[in-house]
C-alpha cells in the first residue's frame, strides 16, 4: 500500500497509464489481425491496402514504446513476407 501522497499519485497515474497503454496494444493486435485476416482471404491487392493502413498503426506504438522497434519491424516484415508469397 502506498505510504506518501506521492506514492498514492504514482499509484493512480500507473492505473491510468496502464489502461491507455493496454488500449495501444489492444490497437496492435487488431491491425495485425486484419491484415492476417484479408491474407487468408485470398485476395493479394486487399490485403496490401490492409497492410499499408496497419503499418503506419504499428510505426506510431512502436514511436510511443508501447512495444520495441525491433518487434514492430518483424511484425511488418512477416506480415510484408506473407503478402508476397500470396499467389
Amino acid at each position: 500500500m502506498a505510504n506518501s501522497a506521492q506514492a498514492r499519485k504514482r499509484a493512480r497515474q500507473a492505473v491510468k497509464q496502464n489502461a491507455h497503454n493496454s488500449s495501444l496494444r489492444s490497437e496492435l493486435r487488431t491491425a495485425i489481425k486484419k491484415v492476417i485476416k484479408a491474407i487468408e482471404a485470398g485476395d493479394k491487392a486487399a490485403a496490401q491496402a490492409v497492410y499499408q493502413s496497419s503499418v503506419s498503426t504499428v510505426d506510431s506504438i512502436a514511436d510511443k514504446k508501447i512495444i520495441h522497434k525491433n518487434k514492430a519491424a518483424r511484425h511488418k516484415s512477416r506480415l510484408s513476407a506473407a503478402i508476397k508469397a500470396m499467389a
